[in-house]
């Protein structure tokens, strides 16, 4: 498998890994510069050659990988039989650096409602490296017209159009998605609260509202939906930032969008 393929299987599994790639060679090696190996928690692709250099390099990256390291290393080589490394020596009589990249699982988020706010706060997002879900139960707010700002997102995003059941694409997510419920319907916005609630993969989820909604919500919540007040805790309202009270869409957009990249530093730390 090329190594773009190797990467690109690491990100749809939303797993970490290490990039390894053979910097500079002097002398005779194995391989070339240039020469690159992805390294999972459990697997590899590609080579670097083989022998003591490689099997340093997997050690060292699954030791990146076990600590969230997301600091690039280089590791450099002697190649002679005076060097006895972590796995023998390697004798080819050149040297040679490794550079070892880090591949950290990549952040979902899920978007429910694409009006005013839902679409600024998605132009945003998709400026970042992440998978971006975007859905709606209505047809007329996912057009390609309407999305186009989106069309040189860095983010990979992907729409859900869904006119019934918009709580069923929670469990399509990916595991520790973080969710943004801001629909249009109060009403779909507590079938997705109670949904999320009930799920255990997500990750922080997060409701747009007044207070008035918010006490409407909690109490259906607990006795509708049987949720204990440590579950109901999980949902964040209001979200964004509370110093930032501007109630422009696109205001609100930043501020939320901004809260949750500090929610997603904060898991890193």
């Amino acid at each position: 498998m090329a190594w773009v393929a190797a990467v690109a299987r690491l990100r749809a599994r939303r797993e970490s890994g290490v990039l390894v790639t053979v910097a500079t060679v002097r002398g005779h090696a194995p391989r070339d510069a240039g020469a690159k190996l992805v390294v999972g928690q459990s697997e590899t692709w590609g080579s670097i050659g083989g022998g003591n250099v490689e099997a340093v390099a997997i050690d060292r990256a699954r030791e990146m990988i076990a600590a969230s390291k997301p600091e690039p290393e280089l590791l450099d080589f002697a190649l002679n039989d005076k060097v006895v490394n972590r796995h023998g020596v390697q004798c080819c009589g050149g040297t040679v650096s490794i550079l070892l990249e880090p591949l950290p699982a990549v952040q979902a988020v899920a978007i429910f409602g694409l009006g005013h706010v839902g679409l600024e706060l998605a132009r945003i997002l998709s400026r970042q490296d992440l998978d971006l879900h975007l859905i709606d139960t209505r047809s007329d707010m996912l057009t390609k017209e309407r999305l186009n700002p989106l069309s040189d997102a860095v983010a990979q995003v992907h729409v859900h159009h869904t006119p019934l059941l918009p709580e069923e694409v929670l469990a399509e997510l990916p595991r520790g998605a973080h969710v943004l419920i801001m629909t249009h319907d109060h009403a779909e916005d507590a079938a997705l609260c109670d949904a999320a609630l009930r799920s255990q993969q997500l990750g922080s989820i997060g409701l747009i509202g007044s207070a008035a909604k918010w006490g409407r919500f909690r109490k259906r919540l607990a006795t509708e939906g049987g949720h204990d007040e440590a579950t109901i805790a999980r949902i964040k309202t209001p979200i964004g930032m509370a110093d930032i009270t501007g109630k422009e869409p696109a205001t609100i957009a930043v501020s939320v969008a901004a809260d949750l990249l500090r929610t997603f530093e904060t898991e890193v730390t």
